[in-house]
């Protein structure tokens, strides 16, 4: 069983864990010669996206020479496409439009195209919600669990972060994903359905050479957990950071729908099954 690990950092003389009643302190790690290549997936974010852009403008410390910032819209009908078009501030901001709505699936892999094609081995690739919900204070402290040799850090709610202002239903949800995971493919993650995580470029560029176009086949928000799967089948090492997650800070609702999402789920974890089934002993 691959053995994840949930890392605490000194905040201001507090742990990590303590993401939720404390800010991140000065800046632990940042490289400025190795690039940070950000993936956003965007449906209908018209009114998250300009929070989003002005979160990461007072970060200019995140985007060394050769970062790039690509959105990913999904068949948007609000005018998210126009709107990252005519962004015109400092951000280097990118699009990559779908032209009709696939889920973020699709989004991720087109994501991962476009970011492998001019980025080097030593990047990391950082993706993201649209809608603002994760602490960025915390991507810091992830990157230098890269830097120190994670291949994946994921931000987790459950092993030390908080999901704030968000329903019981969808929490239970979350950290019911979570459990099947552990139990039905021998991963122990605490958070496998966030957006929010950091991937060196090295370990995507392998995964995209070994899987092909089946390295992400779900088109819902399972997608997630079967990326983590496949990265940790390659002997990824990953690695846990405790984020918060506030539903306060996201304009509309969750695009996140309850069935479909199970449903993802029950096929990954059958096709999982199948295939472990079928490897050679």
């Amino acid at each position: 069983m691959l053995r994840m690990t949930s890392v605490a950092f000194p905040l201001d003389g507090q742990s990590a864990a303590g993401l939720g009643d404390a800010r991140v302190s000065p800046t632990p790690w940042l490289d400025p010669f190795v690039p940070n290549v950000f993936i956003v997936p965007a449906y209908d974010e018209v009114e998250n996206l300009p929070r989003l852009f002005a979160d990461l403008e007072t970060r200019p410390e995140l985007f060394p020479d050769g970062s790039r910032l690509i959105v990913v819209d999904d068949g948007s009908s609000d005018g998210t496409p126009e709107l990252v078009e005519n962004y015109r501030g400092p951000l280097p901001v990118e699009l990559v439009s779908l032209g009709e709505n696939q889920g973020p699936g699709a989004a991720f892999r087109a994501g991962f195209a476009a970011a492998l094609v001019s980025c080097p081995e030593t990047a990391m690739i950082v993706t993201l919600e649209a809608d603002t919900t994760s602490d960025l204070d915390a991507l810091p402290v992830m990157l230098a669990r890269a830097a120190a040799g994670a291949e994946l850090v994921l931000a987790s709610v459950h092993g030390g972060g908080r999901m704030v202002n968000v329903s019981p239903l969808r929490r239970l949800l979350s950290a019911g994903a979570g459990l099947m995971v552990r139990v039905a493919l021998g991963l122990d993650a605490r958070t496998v359905s966030c957006f929010f995580r950091v991937y060196r470029a090295s370990i995507v560029r392998e995964a995209t050479a070994h899987y092909g176009d089946d390295l992400i086949r779900e088109a819902g928000f399972a997608c997630k957990a079967e990326l983590l799967a496949k990265l940790a089948g390659l002997g990824a090492r990953v690695e846990e950071v405790p984020v918060d997650l506030d539903a306060r800070r996201r304009v509309g609702e969750s695009r996140m729908r309850i069935l479909p999402t199970l449903l993802g789920y029950s096929r990954l974890m059958a096709r999982e099954r199948v295939t472990r089934d079928s490897a050679p002993r």
